[in-house]
């Protein structure tokens, strides 16, 4: 028995739940785990989250974020129990319908889901900010680093030098002058693997959300990015389309600044998440995330193609490497 299970078990001894049966549920990138708890008597099912914070996880930001989600009438899980010293949540067990899931076996109701996400959306646009820290222009391009000090470096074995030194204050700049203004809570990993459709709840509660956890305050286009330029799933153009109307036309904002936000904002999740997969096989082992990074790239590509891009654009596409399969073959851990 690991510390951990053993930590689980005493957990799990000061709950309902002790005698329940436990199988193991599909993890993310970082290093919490998942198991479902099923009551042998009534067949109830919840959630156990192991988050060792010796491994630089806490549960505390999770259940801050949820607490307030529910606050707002949204679908975050409850928590039933929690031990933040040891790294232990007892979660509401949402269901297994994520978005990418349900699409995958029938896209019928594809514009519905979409539609349910983006009220989810509007929701937090009006709901009361929450004390959390900025996702700023000068945070963000540092992330947007990545691609540089990680993607770059695992293929070409530097981080491009000069052209790396001129990006971040240039991106920097480009981030200042186009997203100010208004901020709303940025859940920052809100897509189609994270989502799980709710059919017998009403409005934006028939969205299950997961991975909050890091959530901080940004752009309202932020999120809508992530949706709708989803890496994992192709997402058609009518509904890219068709959302990013309903969101502008439902929160009032100006349809230009936004749409320039929108491209802006793509462009910093791109590069951060080409950063953040080639780190992930290249530090962590995890060499599955490179089969992602072609769509990535492609995303990046099309919004590098917005005006208010064009200061990095030419450098950027000069200075990373295309995702070519010999390039991702360089990325694979020995």
């Amino acid at each position: 028995m690991t510390d951990r299970t053993a930590l689980a078990d005493s957990f799990l001894a000061t709950t309902d739940w002790s005698q329940a049966t436990r199988a193991p549920l599909a993890g993310d990138a970082s290093n919490r785990r998942y198991e479902r708890l099923t009551d042998p008597a009534t067949g109830q099912t919840a959630v156990l989250m192991d988050a060792p914070p010796d491994r630089g996880e806490d549960v505390r930001p999770f259940t801050a974020i949820a607490h307030y989600l529910r606050d707002q009438g949204l679908s975050a899980p409850q928590i039933l129990a929690e031990d933040a010293e040891t790294g232990f949540l007892l979660l509401e067990d949402l269901g297994d319908a994520l978005f990418a899931r349900v699409l995958a076996a029938d896209p019928t109701p594809e514009r519905q889901l979409y539609e349910a996400a983006t009220q989810v959306l509007i929701t937090l646009f009006d709901a009361p900010l929450p004390d959390l820290p900025s996702y700023g222009p000068h945070l963000m391009a540092g992330l947007s680093g990545l691609a540089f000090s990680k993607y770059r470096m695992g293929i070409a074995g530097d981080d491009g030098g000069a052209a790396f030194a001129r990006f971040l204050p240039r991106f920097e700049d480009v981030l200042r002058q186009t997203t100010g203004g208004r901020q709303v809570v940025a859940l920052r990993d809100y897509h189609a693997e994270n989502l799980i459709w709710l059919p017998d709840r009403a409005g934006p509660a028939r969205v299950g959300l997961l991975d909050f956890q890091d959530a901080m305050l940004g752009h309202p286009a932020y999120d809508l990015v992530s949706l709708l330029q989803d890496i994992r799933r192709d997402v058609p153009a009518g509904i890219e389309i068709a959302m990013t109307e309903l969101y502008i036309s439902a929160t009032g904002l100006d349809d230009h600044a936004f749409r320039t936000a929108y491209a802006v904002l793509g462009a910093q999740r791109n590069l951060r998440i080409l950063g953040v997969f080639a780190r992930l096989a290249t530090d962590y082992g995890k060499p599955h995330y490179l089969a992602l990074i072609p769509a990535v790239w492609a995303h990046l590509r099309r919004d590098l193609d917005h005006p208010a891009l064009a200061p990095v654009a030419e450098l950027l596409l000069e200075a990373l490497p295309a995702p070519t399969p010999e390039a991702l073959d360089r990325l694979r851990p020995a």
